[in-house]
């Protein structure tokens, strides 16, 4: 049975560009550097491609954008920063779907709503994902890897970067579908866990192709399977999961901007003109693509229209597949 974990509709960018001015006019906004907190490691997908977003958007809105990565308790001490900061636009969130629609499945107890205590601004893409393997690994394709799990059921570790992960989703779905045993190594985070397998500390992991798009051009993993309904152009010599012996699978996770709770309107207008202006360039969307990405682009009723529906999504995947936060 296929499974998809990803937007259903995406909204297109034209039209959005003449919301700008106007929103400029109304607040004056801004007038000082904005910070950007990402509860995510530096070199993570959604910091990559933060820090290409923003630089343009400062280019555009004569102020520059601070980046601050908090790492750590899967993202929950960041994003409650932004939850509880002034609602004034110089402080905003860059969020996964990991923080945004998987750890309230997974947490008892949340310090913060994402429905009540942010206001949300847009998508702005999606991570595309991937199947990697050491550089000296024997699996060539991911048809090699459900082979060799198979064999030896529970002894092929994989990594993520911590329980309730993207990346342990991903492989949750993927072992369900495949009827695998394989055992999960957490770590603190999505870099670290792809430089654990750089080290063979595990032997495979999904990963959003731009937080190991350094590594695989630098020939310490190698990209075995994506896991798009088609090739991606970008990296065209790669299969799909779903063509390499497991049907209809696929798996992509997302990156939105978000405001606290209470943020004026006209702002979020500003910010969300101002991103889709951004992701109409040319050069920034050929940087995004390079890396792994999909320029999107929402507005924020759409955006929080595909929050509830992702919620229930993950809710039932989290318990039909029995994963925990412990």
């Amino acid at each position: 049975m296929k499974r998809r974990l990803s937007f259903a509709r995406m909204a297109c960018l034209a039209g959005f560009l003449a919301l700008g001015a106007s929103s400029f006019a109304q607040t004056g906004y801004p007038v000082k550097p904005i910070k950007l907190i990402i509860p995510l490691a530096a070199g993570s997908a959604v910091d990559n491609a933060a820090r290409i977003l923003t630089q343009k958007m400062g280019q555009n809105m004569g102020q520059s954008f601070v980046i601050e990565n908090q790492a750590g308790a899967a993202g929950l001490i960041g994003t409650e920063r932004v939850a509880k900061a002034a609602p004034d636009g110089y402080t905003l969130g860059g969020f996964n779907d990991s923080i945004m629609t998987m750890l309230p499945n997974l947490q008892a107890k949340m310090p913060w709503d994402i429905l009540k205590d942010f206001e949300p601004v847009s998508l702005v893409a999606t991570v595309e994902w991937g199947l990697v393997v050491g550089a000296d690994s024997p699996y060539r394709s991911a048809a090699d890897l459900m082979a060799a799990a198979r064999k030896a059921p529970g002894q092929i570790n994989y990594g993520s970067g911590g329980n309730g992960s993207p990346q342990h989703m991903a492989m949750a779905l993927f072992a369900s579908q495949a009827g695998l045993s394989m055992t999960h190594v957490p770590y603190k985070g999505a870099t670290q866990a792809a430089v654990g397998l750089a080290g063979n500390e595990v032997q495979a992991e999904f990963q959003g192709i731009a937080t190991v798009n350094s590594l695989v051009k630098a020939g310490k993993l190698k990209l075995i399977g994506v896991t798009t309904a088609k090739r991606m152009p970008q990296f065209a010599d790669v299969p799909t999961v779903s063509d390499s012996g497991l049907p209809g699978f696929e798996f992509n996770s997302w990156f939105a901007l978000m405001a606290p709770a209470g943020t004026p309107k006209a702002i979020v207008q500003t910010l969300y003109a101002e991103m889709s202006k951004a992701l109409a360039d040319p050069e920034t969307r050929d940087k995004l693509t390079a890396l792994g990405l999909t320029p999107r682009g929402s507005t924020p009723d759409e955006l929080a229209k595909a929050m509830r529906a992702q919620l229930q999504r993950y809710g039932e995947l989290i318990k039909s597949a029995g994963i925990t936060a412990d």
